[in-house]
């Protein structure tokens, strides 16, 4: 009886553990196909917006003025999803700071296309290393 009770306690410690782990751990694809890990937009100008997306489940980035940080995850339609995002509030003339308004994203191929808190579309990024220019 007392090994049959231990034998169960450890099957449900177990199972409890694994589904711990699966649930909410930013930067997994909970479902999702995308792998949004990496840089994406033009690091080398630092007046263009561009992020970096951590394995870790967090980002930074630049709007090319203000800096951003905060945390990622793919849902199951394969939407990146910005949460905690903080910003600094610097005023900089001549730069859109498009990017400081994301909540989420979608990618095709190199594109990440950045969409704003009422879904609309609100620019792009391509990956670094990719041919195509970035920002948009």
């Amino acid at each position: 009886m007392a090994g049959t009770r231990k034998i169960l306690v450890g099957t449900a410690l177990i199972a409890a553990l694994m589904l711990a782990g699966c649930a909410g751990m930013q930067g997994e694809a909970q479902g999702g196909s995308v792998d949004p890990v990496g840089t994406w937009g033009d690091t080398s100008d630092t007046t263009a917006p561009s992020l970096d997306l951590a394995d870790d489940g967090t980002f930074s980035g630049t709007d090319g003025c203000n800096r951003l940080n905060g945390s990622w995850s793919v849902d199951e339609a394969d939407h990146v999803q910005f949460d905690d995002v903080a910003s600094t509030r610097m005023a900089c003339e001549d730069v859109d700071t498009w990017l400081a308004g994301l909540t989420e994203a979608t990618i095709a191929d190199t594109t990440m296309t950045v969409l704003g808190q009422d879904g609309a579309e609100i620019g792009t990024l391509e990956q670094a290393g990719a041919d195509a220019p970035s920002g948009y």
